[in-house]
């Protein structure tokens, strides 16, 4: 188990302040003005501070237990004195992979809950990952927390959710999966994504679509089969690759599929990163993009629009869905709504040039 983005091995212990840090000395270590850090405490949403500015002056208030004073009631202005108060504390666990923090999608979702939670008077005490529950120091920091409540990233079964309720009064799930479980959840339907892209696909002409990701029980995989049957599109085994998502073996599937004859016209990649180690190989095979072939994907990371083409991605509200997700779990604990919640978010297709038309022959 780790504090969010730093590993346990790496931390130091921090003499306490023995007084309440002021406006004026987080202006002074972010190296801007009162005002401008009055604004981002505040949330001012005019406010002209860019985003790493804001996550700097954010993560140094965080840092000295800085809370203003609207954190619980949303009325007063932070002053250059105001005092810093108890934080409560929430949990962050990563249900899909080893790492949250090396994922794109999982990081994003973590840093804006840990943001918004901020806001409420709420730190993110600890990440970890459901790979590392069968470990004796982790069920033992688990068994013994201190957390007011804790948000699962990505797709579980209904086992670990039964585990993690015995341990965390307040649950809340935020990802792609709607789950049949009794939960309040934030989500982005990966099945309805991966039907839309799929779709858009078959719009411009393809009826040979490759897909490139994870295959059991993956709603990616299934939005991508469900959007093939419904045009009438048999499924050929040819066209898949069952593969972790990573650059690395996004890479290596595509490399495999077209040495073995894979004739696709356009490959649906289950994500980005996958997306661009499959545009590698497919370059490397000396196919072109997307004169020969299309190539299209989920998740739009920053390096979508600056690849070679530029990748046909949906883009989906990840900061959004975290800050949600903070707000949702916050007001379970404080009594807020005692029925189950579900809050499904929209995407969008950003189609850029690495999608066309399939090359007539």
């Amino acid at each position: 188990m780790q504090q969010y983005g730093t590993p346990v091995s790496s931390q130091i212990p921090q003499q306490e302040r023995s007084s309440p840090m002021t406006l004026k000395e987080i202006a002074a270590e972010a190296g801007v003005s009162i005002s401008t850090v009055s604004r981002v405490i505040n949330q001012n949403a005019n406010s002209p501070v860019s985003k790493e500015v804001k996550e700097r002056i954010l993560e140094i208030a965080k840092r000295n237990n800085y809370v203003p004073k609207h954190a619980k009631k949303g009325t007063a202005e932070a002053s250059d004195s105001s005092p810093a108060k108890q934080l409560h504390s929430i949990a962050c666990l990563f249900a899909r992979v080893p790492d949250g923090t090396s994922d794109y999608f999982f990081s994003t979702l973590a840093k804006s809950i840990e943001q918004e939670a901020f806001r409420h008077n709420y730190i993110l005490k600890y990440t970890f990952s459901a790979f590392d529950i069968d470990d004796p120091s982790t069920l033992q920091l688990i068994a013994t927390n201190d957390i007011d409540g804790i948000a699962v990233l990505g797709r579980c079964d209904k086992d670990l959710l039964k585990f993690l309720k015995k341990h965390f009064q307040y649950v809340v799930y935020s990802g792609l999966n709607n789950l049949d479980a009794k939960y309040d959840q934030i989500i982005c339907d990966g099945t309805e994504i991966s039907q839309a892209v799929v779709t858009h696909l078959i719009e411009q002409g393809h009826n040979k679509i490759a897909y490139i990701g994870e295959s059991q029980n993956e709603n990616r995989y299934t939005g991508y089969c469900s959007a093939l049957t419904k045009a009438g599109i048999s499924i050929n085994p040819e066209y898949i690759t069952d593969i972790v998502q990573s650059t690395e073996e996004g890479y290596k599937g595509v490399r495999a599929l077209l040495a073995n004859g894979c004739d696709a016209t356009a490959f649906f990649c289950a994500d980005d990163i996958t997306a661009i180690g499959a545009m590698k190989a497919i370059k490397e095979h000396g196919l072109r993009i997307p004169e020969d072939v299309s190539v299209a994907s989920i998740d739009d990371i920053d390096t979508a629009q600056y690849l070679t083409p530029s990748l046909t991605t949906t883009h989906i509200p990840l900061d959004e869905m975290g800050q949600m997700a903070a707000k949702i779990l916050i007001d379970r604990i404080e009594g807020g709504h005692s029925k189950h919640v579900k809050i499904l978010f929209p995407y969008d297709i950003i189609e850029r040039n690495s999608t066309a038309g399939p090359k007539k022959i």
